[in-house]
């Protein structure tokens, strides 16, 4: 069964994350992706521990599904191969610092006229325009300087970055979906567009809760550690084995969990009345619960709380995600094929579509292992031609 995006392509210039993993999602919908790198060295995301073998498998979870070419963009005949194969593709994906594609003579301007229906994606720290855009970016930098970094920790504690590259992701993930639009408007159009995403905007659009609070009060959020800043309780509590989540903020559910720990005379706190209330005294409520949780096992509490139809679970180990029966069910765990590795296990994709699935069967692919196929299926090369790039150096 073919994929949502089948007959789409994709060329690839991703490096390291946010590129590569919004390439990624469009290969998982079915998209034919051709990922582009130096000859030799490639992605420098191939060097990145920890390795299975020889193969990093840091570049592993976020290149499965693709083609890779080798081309050496320094000389000439690797540009005119790029504009070849601009030529036959839908969507073309960057994240270098802006400028750099310019310099190849790569930039939408200089390409749009070879494919008016190319779909041009720029993902960047910054974007391409504004005060900052030309600085380096990682995703630490988006994190910190677009607000993630100030709201994420502990209160009075040093501020901590989210424990994935949410800076990168949520890049890829706003850059997936404005692809994704832009191929549906060129049905009606039959022209393409340039797409300028920025990681830093990324930051302050998922920072969206805190900047509506700052714009209505005027206080400037801070971090509030495990807790919901207006929900109350919505949090993390630590148990006589392992830490477990609580939410029952609304007046029926703090009514539920009162009966249930036994202490029906904190309905009748006027500090806890309400939400508002509660999120108001959280100091004074927080180790009243925290008090009562340490004295049972987690697994006792969760059974408890369930059996009383209120919202919990358990702060799962990354060791204990991956064999949840919950995420097996969904395929969220899957195996893929490496030609020289074999069957490797990988996480699986979200998106679930009944009639075009989904299909994460192939792991990353050996650098340049699909030069020669490429350049014989797209470009019609001979075999000559070939070995003549090869020789030249360009591939």
């Amino acid at each position: 069964m073919n994929g949502a995006l089948a007959g789409a392509k994709v060329l690839s210039f991703g490096r390291f994350l946010a590129g590569p993993y919004a390439a990624m999602l469009l290969a998982d919908l079915g998209a034919e992706v051709i990922k582009v790198e130096t000859p030799k060295r490639g992605d420098d995301a191939r060097n990145n521990p920890p390795f299975i073998q020889d193969v990093s498998a840091y570049f592993l979870s976020i290149n499965r599904g693709k083609k890779s070419i080798t081309l050496n963009l320094r000389q000439p005949a690797g540009i005119d191969i790029v504009k070849a194969l601009i030529q036959k593709v839908d969507i073309l994906i960057e994240n270098f610092r802006p400028g750099t594609m310019a310099a190849m003579g790569l930039a939408y301007q200089d390409v749009q006229v070879l494919n008016p229906a190319l779909i041009y994606v720029s993902i960047s720290g910054f974007g391409q325009s504004g005060p900052h855009a030309l600085r380096p970016a990682y995703d630490m930098v988006a994190q910190g300087m677009g607000g993630t970094v100030s709201i994420t920790g502990e209160p009075g504690r040093p501020p901590v970055r989210v424990g994935y590259s949410i800076g990168d992701l949520g890049a890829a993930l706003f850059a997936t979906n404005a692809a994704l639009a832009a191929l549906y408007e060129r049905q009606q159009s039959g022209q393409g567009q340039y797409i300028d995403v920025a990681m830093l905007d990324c930051q302050v659009a998922l920072c969206e809760n805190a900047c509506a609070r700052y714009f209505a009060s005027g206080e400037i959020p801070a971090p509030t550690g495990s807790r919901h800043p207006v929900l109350t309780p919505f949090q993390v509590f630590s148990t006589q084995t392992d830490d477990m989540v609580v939410i029952a903020f609304g007046d029926g559910d703090w009514g539920k969990l009162c009966r249930v720990l036994e202490r029906q005379d904190l309905l009748e706190d006027a500090r806890f009345a309400t939400i508002s209330d509660r999120t108001r005294n959280q100091a004074a409520r927080e180790p009243i619960l925290s008090e009562i949780f340490w004295t049972r096992p987690r697994d006792v509490w969760l059974a408890i709380l369930e059996q009383a139809g209120l919202v919990a679970s358990p702060v799962n180990n990354i060791e204990q995600v991956v064999h949840d029966p919950q995420v097996v069910e969904r395929e969220m765990v899957l195996q893929v094929e490496h030609p020289r590795l074999g069957k490797l296990e990988t996480v699986g994709t979200p998106i679930k579509l009944s009639r075009t699935p989904c299909r994460v069967e192939k792991a990353a692919p050996d650098l340049g292992a699909d030069t020669k196929t490429v350049l014989t299926e797209l470009l019609n090369l001979t075999a000559d031609q070939i070995a003549d790039l090869e020789e030249a150096q360009v591939i």
